[in-house]
């Protein structure tokens, strides 16, 4: 996934200015925002979504914020939204401005915590599921536990969770089998993603999404990892000739809001939105999985293409050996890896959630 533009110049840039900076970004001038004071009754939401040139954002959260919310309260209230890479807010930063009220209600992707909370990238680690069924048991029996630590430790409610279409690998060359991306130079958008394409023998390249088609063009990586349909919106069914079929990750996202800003909401409005929210959940779910296919079917310019630019790239079919590979990378580097990032009670964290619902234990820790 990609990450937002940096407001850090220098190290000594102080955390308050960059606080200053997003609060002028994102408009929120009005009172009763900030966690330090009693927030106002709002009638008018501050809205951070998620990446703006998706359609998650395009299709679904922009429209609900927009109109949605104004049509369902029968116009008593009323959201501006604005995608978190075009907020100038850096994307891991967006947990720590919703904690401190700053950003009220925001959308933040998981795999950008991992650097200071690994353990939020369990649901999603590369490799883990290889469909999106594997990945709805999975997130079920971790959701809990998620949003149970981040109101407990930093203070926001979790009010949807939303996925984007399957991340696979595009290369300029012929492949047959993950095995065939050995010694290629590819690129990452998270940790998980580079130990799974090391322990292909690949050469992860971690590299934002504005920057991976400059990177392919200029030969600085020779496949990338991204999502299926959103590598037909940037155009990579003109500049890679082949596209794995096989999920690496997905791209969870959490959508959250302050807890005092939550709770201070007129209480109509409060049910409106624990009523709709887990709708718009649901929409995007079925829209991830249906552009999955769609993504696929654009690429190779297949006749089912409907929503996309039609290209004439091979499809690489998931193969029994690939499969194998993809449980036995995941068992031995993947999960391995990931656990010697994350602190001790992860190992614990993991065999009380994720572990039991696919049978995957993970070795006590020592």
């Amino acid at each position: 996934m990609s990450q937002v533009p940096q407001l850090l110049i220098t190290p000594r840039i102080s955390l308050m200015r960059r606080l200053c900076c997003a609060l002028l970004l994102l408009c929120c001038a009005a009172t009763g925002v900030m966690a330090q004071t009693q927030p106002a009754p709002l009638t008018k939401l501050r809205i951070v979504g998620g990446l703006a040139a998706l359609n998650q954002y395009t299709r679904n959260e922009e429209p609900f914020w927009a109109r949605e919310l104004s049509r369902l309260s029968g116009g008593k209230y009323s959201a501006d939204i604005v995608p978190f890479d075009q907020a100038g807010v850096p994307g891991g930063d967006i947990l720590r401005m919703i904690q401190l009220g700053v950003v009220p209600f925001g959308t933040t992707l998981l795999s950008s915590l991992s650097a200071k909370y690994p353990e939020y990238s369990a649901p999603d680690l590369a490799g883990l599921s290889p469909d999106m069924g594997s990945l709805k048991k999975t997130l079920a029996a971790f959701r809990p536990y998620l949003e149970k630590s981040l109101r407990e430790r930093h203070g926001v409610e979790t009010l949807a969770i939303y996925v984007y279409p399957a991340q696979m690998v595009f290369c300029k060359k012929p492949m047959t089998s993950l095995a065939d991306l050995s010694g290629r130079r590819v690129r990452v958008s998270s940790a998980s993603q580079s130990d799974f394409l090391g322990a292909l023998g690949a050469v992860p390249v971690l590299t934002s999404l504005a920057g991976l088609m400059s990177s392919l063009s200029t030969g600085n990586t020779e496949c990338a990892i991204t999502g299926s349909m959103s590598g037909n919106t940037l155009g990579l069914h003109e500049l890679t000739t082949h596209v794995h079929a096989l999920p690496v990750t997905w791209g969870l996202a959490v959508f959250g809001a302050h807890v005092g800003v939550w709770a201070d909401l007129p209480p109509d409005l409060r049910a409106l939105l624990s009523r709709e929210l887990p709708k718009l959940e649901a929409a995007i779910w079925m829209e991830s999985e249906r552009e999955t296919q769609e993504g696929l079917a654009c690429n190779t310019g297949a006749a089912s293409c409907s929503k996309g630019r039609k290209g004439r790239m091979v499809e690489v079919a998931v193969s029994a050996q690939d499969e194998r590979q993809r449980q036995e990378l995941f068992k031995s580097t993947v999960l391995t890896n990931w656990l010697q990032r994350c602190s001790p009670r992860c190992n614990e964290v993991w065999n009380q959630t994720i572990g039991p619902v696919r049978g995957i234990m993970a070795p006590r820790a020592q």
